[in-house]
């Protein structure tokens, strides 16, 4: 699907649009596996691997802004327009992606020099399903399959049920170990951040449907004035 506006006028351009967005999708989900791993396995290498991954990131989200706005100023028709804009959406939360990732990178750093404080097997369930999410929303984006890109919508509520249970597993053992609040106050954060990848993952999903179905979908239920 995604390939439709690649065979009209500013074919090419669309084309090399679409590889740098895929290049830039690529390497925000590779920050998110990678600054989890750095955390389960004390990889101090790994976590400023990471931190250094984030400027490319940056890097990557000024091309394809740059792209985007000389694409707006050569006529784009109807859907390419579409397209142009809800890349530039993208772009912003993949890079918001990365400034997470880069979060969890800088708390593995800092957990690193502790003792482990507990299993980090919720944190791992986190981010399977977050990245699980952002595979699938990029997926859906660029096949226009938006049967799956609302059922990854739906997949937030189950990242956001995990993060509750463990902020509150930490809250409590503050509440009794107040030894433990640095090491749980940066378990809160990565988990946190991990709940916010999977936002931006569900950001992506509601794209997808309105890029292929001209569908705003992000506010269900709210009111329209006429």
């Amino acid at each position: 699907m995604f390939s439709t506006w690649e065979v009209t006028p500013l074919g090419n351009e669309i084309t090399k649009l679409k590889q740098l967005l895929l290049r830039m999708a690529s390497l925000a989900e590779g920050m998110v596996q990678k600054s989890v791993r750095s955390l389960v396995e004390r990889d101090d290498d790994l976590a400023r691997a990471v931190v250094g991954d984030d400027e490319k990131l940056d890097q990557l989200e000024i091309e394809i802004d740059e792209a985007s706005i000389r694409l707006l100023t050569k006529a784009p028709l109807a859907g390419q327009l579409r397209l142009i804009a809800v890349v530039l959406k993208l772009t912003r939360d993949l890079e918001r992606v990365g400034d997470e990732s880069t979060t969890i990178a800088r708390r593995a750093l800092a957990l690193g020099k502790e003792p482990q404080l507990r299993s980090y097997a919720s944190i791992l369930r986190m981010m399977e399903l977050a990245t699980a999410m952002l595979s699938g929303a990029l997926d859906a984006f660029v096949h226009g399959d938006t049967v799956r890109a609302r059922l990854i919508i739906l997949q937030d509520k189950q990242v956001d049920v995990l993060n509750r249970q463990l902020q509150g597993e930490l809250t409590d053992r503050m509440v009794v170990d107040s030894g433990s609040i640095p090491r749980c106050l940066h378990l809160m954060t990565t988990s946190k951040a991990l709940e916010r990848i999977g936002d931006h993952a569900k950001n992506i999903a509601e794209e997808a449907v309105y890029l292929y179905e001209a569908q705003d979908i992000r506010h269900p239920g709210k009111l329209t004035l006429k």
